[in-house]
């Protein structure tokens, strides 16, 4: 008897269990399937910050949550309508989380004694109405997969790993999921043990089956797919948009690309990621520290290559006096900060927006920087072409602001045009340029660049290093006027920028007096807040940076227009106060450093607050 179908315009999922039972792999295949049958997406995995936290207890939980819908989406849903629970400790971590009424799929097997002690329970939750207000659907996970592959001769411990495809093969089942792209990602995956590839789309396809013939799923789910701009799309990361952006960057500029790093939490991804593009030109070099890592970038921009640098908020700070190097001698360089909670280790594997004073003024000196956000993971790609395209023009270290939220999250990604990238090929200098003699700070009068010379052009020698130099010559100098002249001229390079990129756009109500204004990965959610609230009749505009030095040459006018201006960071304030300080507007803020992004619902909150305070006044 075929079951009924539900149709839902959306939906929340979160799984959660053990680092070892295998969830984010469970939520990278469900969302492969999803992206595979059209639906828009967006999602958040969250990992452990400790590399081996002790099994079951709450600190070594690992989850992945995917929001998909038949509609444009900005976010990874507030709330979970549905939780995956491997152990107590999932549930335990997550369970505050969950509004009344959602469900909830739970491992009975391992609401073990030993198991509900290590996630603090002094009943189980399962028997005592904890869950009363919840739809719960109890499943034995563990023993159901040992059953299914009873007759594969591999250990227990073997066939217990597969119990995060059965849960997968149920909720592919229950929302109506392709199958056979997981299949063939099983039988690759574990091309080289048979034994186990077979197990594991075995314990996949049992759990469909169980799905398909159960009683206690008496219906299924269909969310149908969205109406997305016709071309090809492939479900993407940051931080592999961001790869894949440093190598668009690479050819577009006929540069080879360089890659210095040193592993770090959430960078290292990248650095994974270009040492398989060795085919594009691309070297990698896996340094024994930061600093290592950041002075072969530079060298190799000294060098006539697209240097490129990646870390967190603490490597940046190693990095520094590098960057400041780089500053001087008006080189190319594109140093990556996917920002982490902080300060010090902070929690490696969480999110936050904290770095950006510090990227803008943690050299010593006078030591200008652009700085470039990505605002989706998807625009991870475009945002790093743009870096590119800034720091080959204008000769200059350029920062670009990602942070683990996009690093981590996914989405569907429109394949560009090719032919619609932008230009960015540069030249080098290849002759004297001054009476017979090559002068290396002889700047472009509308760039303020100097000429990129690469080391060995004949007649093309010149000094190098972090000593000031003489406007023009490049002679080291130590007169104060000199000094005067080229601190102020490496100032207003970067500060020209601003006549070279869009002004920042605007998406207006008739009749608000309130903007709300966010940079960086607040942008899914502040558009779903507002989306909220317009919903209600209430106005309200908003807008979103992506450079954020210098800031586009229009931003006072636009934030003259408006009586009141909201903006919300994953950081104390840093933002407000560069806009508060230059502008002399009385922006307020929404700050919260949790770790997480920010829920739509809670900036909404804030937003209709803000209105209600306006309108009293």
């Amino acid at each position: 008897m075929t079951k009924p179908v539900q149709v839902l315009d959306r939906v929340t999922i979160r799984f959660a269990g053990d680092s070892g039972d295998g969830m984010q792999l469970t939520g990278d295949r469900f969302t492969s399937e999803t992206a595979a049958f059209g639906n828009d997406l967006s999602t958040l995995p969250d990992f452990p910050a400790e590399i081996r936290a002790p099994a079951g207890s709450i600190p070594g939980v690992s989850g992945f949550q995917l929001h998909f819908a038949d509609h444009d989406i900005l976010t990874p849903g507030d709330a979970p309508d549905v939780l995956v629970a491997m152990n107590p400790a999932a549930l335990k971590a997550n369970l505050g989380d969950l509004p009344k009424g959602a469900s909830l799929i739970v491992n009975t097997d391992s609401f073990t004694a030993r198991n509900l002690d290590k996630a603090g329970y002094a009943a189980n939750p399962l028997e005592d109405g904890t869950l009363a207000d919840h739809q719960v659907h109890p499943v034995p996970l563990t023993s159901m997969t040992l059953e299914a592959l009873k007759e594969f001769d591999i250990s227990k411990k073997e066939a217990e790993r597969a119990k995060n495809m059965f849960a997968l093969g149920l909720m592919s089942w229950l929302y109506h999921r392709p199958t056979e792209a997981t299949v063939a990602y099983l039988e690759k995956k574990f091309a080289s043990r048979p034994v186990i590839a077979k197990a594991n789309v075995t314990a996949f396809k049992a759990g469909w089956n169980y799905g398909e013939t159960t009683e206690a799923f008496a219906v299924s789910y269909e969310i149908k797919p969205a109406k997305l701009t016709p071309g090809t799309y492939r479900n993407i990361s940051g931080n592999l948009a961001l790869a894949y952006g440093l190598v668009a960057a690479s050819q577009l500029s006929g540069l080879p690309l360089f890659l210095g790093a040193y592993p770090i939490t959430p960078a290292s991804d990248i650095l994974h990621e270009l040492s398989k593009h060795k085919a594009f030109g691309v070297r990698t070099f896996q340094a024994e520290d930061e600093i290592a890592g950041v002075g072969a970038a530079l060298g190799a921009a000294f060098g006539g290559a697209l240097g490129v640098t990646t870390s967190s908020g603490p490597g940046i700070a190693l990095k520094a006096e590098t960057i400041g190097l780089g500053v001087s001698l008006e080189l190319p360089l594109l140093v990556i900060d996917i920002q982490r909670s902080g300060p010090s280790t902070g929690m490696p594997t969480k999110t936050e927006q904290a770095d950006l004073l510090q990227v803008l003024y943690g050299r010593n000196g006078e030591a200008p920087v652009p700085v470039v956000a990505p605002c989706t993971p998807s625009d991870c790609f475009h945002a790093a072409v743009e870096a590119a395209r800034i720091a080959l023009k204008y000769r200059t270290p350029v920062v670009l602001l990602s942070d683990g939220y996009l690093a981590n999250g996914s989405e569907p990604w429109l394949l560009p045009d090719v032919a619609s990238l932008p230009d960015i090929s540069t030249s080098f200098a290849t002759e004297p340029n001054h009476e017979g003699d090559f002068w290396p700070y002889l700047r472009d009068e509308t760039t303020l660049a100097r000429p990129w010379a690469v080391p060995g052009t004949p007649g093309l020698e010149h000094r190098i290093g972090g000593l000031e130099k003489a406007d023009g010559t490049g002679n080291i100098s130590y007169d104060p006027d000199n000094h005067d002249r080229m601190i102020n001229l490496r100032a207003a390079k970067v500060a020209g920028i601003a006549a070279d990129i869009p002004p920042v756009e605007v998406d207006h109500q008739d009749g608000s007096g309130l903007l709300v204004l966010g940079w960086g990965s607040t942008y899914g959610p502040i558009g779903a807040a507002v989306r909220r609230v317009r919903a209600t009749g209430a106005r309200v505009s908003v807008a979103h940076l992506r450079h954020l030095n210098p800031f586009p040459a229009n931003l006072g006018e636009v934030l003259a227009a408006y009586d009141q201006v909201l903006i919300p960071e994953m950081n104390l304030g840093q933002l407000r106060m560069l806009v508060r300080s230059r502008y002399l507007v009385d922006a307020v803020g929404y700050n919260k450093v949790r770790g997480l992004p920010f829920k739509a619902e809670e900036l909404a909150d804030a937003i209709i607050g803000l209105l209600d305070e306006g309108a009293g006044k």
